[in-house]
This record gives structure tokens, sequence and C-alpha cells, in this order.
């Protein structure tokens, strides 16, 4: 029997109000990631080989490239969702991604891995219009009872789709045909992701006098001054920002994790995306089911402490992997060692304590912000998010070209993460 907390949050997916959001939001993550790990295979297995390029350098140039629209253009994304109607803001986004995506549709079968970074960097741009009025149509459509239910559903289904995207885009990539069957797939969700948004009921301009400015510098600075007028606000943001600096530097390392600490293959970087999804839902879905629909951070602290403590434990662990030699582990082969099943605990247990953490912070986000103001400071949380995800990488490519092992990345995190909470809840 489903409790009434878990009855209120499935409601959800029977309403007009907030289903087609899903769906919309579901199929944009899971096209962005589709197509992003297809082009990096391709470019790694074949397009690098062929053109006499660096893959590595290129596959780790696309991930600035696909951030960098954040910086430029977040601010103004932010400023256009305040001032006009946002239901229509998204339909024009996602024909905006119908369009991307026949050109990166052609760029994958032309072969052409520069093409392939400014298709990327246009859907960076298409990812920055998106995120303001993702998060800021929320409270809109949703009782503020809901919200913590609304933001656990929209967690969950995002992690969902981004591992489905991953995991399809690195299948099918390299099939005879697969430039075919990708291309025509990227297409597929984009006019379906459209035609899912035609659904998604009107929200009036919060602000419609506003005075746009497309000086992104002087924009993206007040935006940023809005973000901290509020402390509430502002450690809201900075906890979101630093959520996705402990989930990017987990996800970018997993496939270092499963080939040079474990000695097993792609196979099993699957799996640890799979864990990690699984753990994120059910975090996101328990968080709402503790807090019963309380807009409230009661958790996060608990969260936050679960993230050091099961990242300090894959750290422990991995030593005693480190001695494995022989052919690279399949999944069963992986999973016949006792150890690897704490591994799998471990990031499970991460993934689920990042669940608790962030779904609060969202919610409150969205509850304390001003109709008028929210998709600016949504925007402005975009930017932080990515200019912390930009020195979090920066961080650990150090560690790495200085001889540090992947599990010493986690341990840094760890300890970082526990001095984060320790100055997060002063400022509070």
């Amino acid at each position: 029997m489903l409790g009434p907390m878990a009855e209120s949050q499935l409601h959800l997916l029977k309403t007009k109000r907030f289903l087609p959001l899903l769906i919309t939001f579901f199929l944009g993550a899971a096209n962005d990631n589709f197509f992003r790990n297809a082009m990096a295979i391709l470019i790694l297995y074949r397009l690098a080989e062929n053109a006499g390029i660096d893959g590595k350098l290129l596959v780790t140039l696309a991930a600035g490239i696909f951030i960098l629209p954040f910086f430029l253009f977040s601010a103004t994304a932010g400023q256009l969702a305040d001032k006009y109607e946002k239901s229509g803001l998204i339909r024009w986004v996602k024909l905006a991604e119908i369009a991307i995506m026949l050109f990166g549709a052609i760029g994958l079968i032309l072969g052409e891995p520069y093409f392939l970074l400014f298709v990327l960097f246009l859907m960076g741009a298409q990812s920055s219009f998106f995120g303001p009025v993702k998060y800021s149509i929320l409270p809109l459509h949703l009782e503020p009872e809901e919200l913590i239910g609304g933001n656990a559903l929209m967690a969950s289904g995002t992690f969902v789709a981004i591992l489905l995207g991953t995991i399809a885009g690195a299948l099918l990539i390299l099939w005879n045909g697969g430039v075919w069957i990708v291309g025509c797939g990227v297409l597929l969700l984009a006019v379906t992701g459209w035609l899912a948004s035609r659904h998604i009921p009107s929200a009036p301009p919060a602000n419609p006098d506003l005075i746009v400015s497309y000086n992104f510098a002087l924009a993206t600075w007040r935006i940023l001054r809005l973000t901290a007028v509020s402390q509430p606000i502002f450690l809201s943001v900075l906890g979101i920002s630093w959520f996705w600096v402990v989930g990017a530097t987990l996800l970018s390392q997993f496939s270092n994790l499963a080939r040079y600490t474990f000695h097993a293959n792609n196979e099993v970087v699957t799996l640890f995306l799979a864990t990690s999804t699984v753990g994120i839902a059910i975090g996101s879905l328990l968080c709402n089911r503790l807090l019963r629909g309380e807009v409230s951070a009661k958790y996060v602290a608990f969260g936050a402490c679960g993230v050091s403590v099961f990242l300090g434990d894959l750290w422990l662990s991995a030593p005693a992997m480190d001695s494995f030699t022989g052919a690279f582990r399949d999944i069963p082969a992986f999973l016949e060692d006792a150890q690897t099943w704490r591994a799998l605990f471990d990031i499970f247990g991460v993934s689920v304590c990042g669940g608790l953490y962030t779904v609060p912070l969202y919610a409150i986000l969205q509850s304390r912000t001003v109709d008028g103001e929210r998709s600016r400071i949504v925007a402005g949380n975009n930017i932080l998010n990515a200019l912390f995800m930009v020195l979090s990488s920066l961080a650990a490519t150090v560690m790495l070209t200085n001889g540090a092992a992947v599990p010493d990345i986690f341990l840094a995190v760890a300890i970082a993460n526990l001095i984060f909470i320790v100055l997060f809840w002063r400022l509070r």
C-alpha cells in the first residue's frame, strides 16, 4: 500500500498541469545525453584516428564547449523567462532543438568532428535558455505542498533520462548504420518533445515590463547580485552548485574508476551509471516521503554527510582492487568479487544521499523567490552551477596530472564536502 505522500506524489503524473512538463523535460535530457555520448564515442573510436587528432583532448574540450553557453546566455534567458509567457518560450526552445538536432544528424553522417563541436555549442545554448523556464514554471502549476514531490519526480526523471540517453548513444553509434540510427533518433526525440510541450498549460508573464539587457556581462553581474540578496535563496544556490560539483566529479570519473581501479570494461561503466541513477531516484522520492510535502532543509545536512561517508568508504575499498591483473572484466566477472559489491553499495549510497540533499534546495529556491524574479534567480543558479563544475573539473585534472589515483579524487571531494557543510551551516 502506498502512503498518503506517495499517493500525492504519484497523483501529479495524472495531471495535465505536470505530466506534459515532465515528459518535455525527460525527452530533452534524454536527447542531450543521447547525442553527446554518441558523438564522444564516435570521435574517440573512429573520427579522431581518421582525422589524425587527439580524441581524448577533443572530448575533454567538448565538455567545456557545452558549458560555455551557460556563462554567455543564462542571464539573457532568465530575463526572457521573467518577461514572457513561459509555456510559449518552452515551445520556441523545443523548436530550436529540432533545428539543432537536424544539424547534429548531418554532422554525424558527414563525420566532421569540428562541425559536431559547433552543434554541441548550439545544444549548450539551447539548454541554457531551457533551464530558467524549466524550474521557474513549476511553482506556477504546483501547489506549495506539491513542490517537494514535483521536484522529486523531476529529479528522478532527469537522471533516468540521462542514463537511458547515455546508454543508447554508446550502444547504437558504432553499429552498422549507427550514425543514421542516432541521427534519426535525436530528430524523433526532439519532435516528440515539441509535441509534448504543446500540452503544457500557459503561465502568464511574471514581469512583462522588464527591460531586457543583452549585455551578457552586465546582465550576469546583475543577476548574481539579485541571487545574493536573500540569504536562504543564496545558500540554496550554493548548495545546489556544490551538489553538481560532487555529481559531476563522480559521473566524469566512472570510466576511469572502472578501467584503472577495478580493471573492468565499459559494461561496468554502464552498471555504475545505472546504480547511480536508481540511487538518485530513490533518494529524491524518499525525500518527499520524509518531508511529507513540507518545504524544508531539515534533511540537507544528513544527506550531505552521507555523501562524504560513502565517498570515503569508496576510497577505502579501492586499494584492494589495484593489484588485479588479467583481461578487463565484464559485468558477470566484476560481480563475482565481493569487494566490488562494496563499491556499488557506496555509489548507490552517495546517490541516495544526493537525492535527499538536492531536492529540498530546489524547492526552497522556487518557493522563496517572487514570480517576477524567479527565472533570473534560476539563471543565476545555472551560472554558478557551471562555474563550480568547471572549477571541479580543473581540480580533478590537476590531481590526475600530478599522479593522484581516481579514488584519491573521491577522498578529496569527501573532505571538501565536509568543509562545505560546516561553512554552509555557519552561514545559516
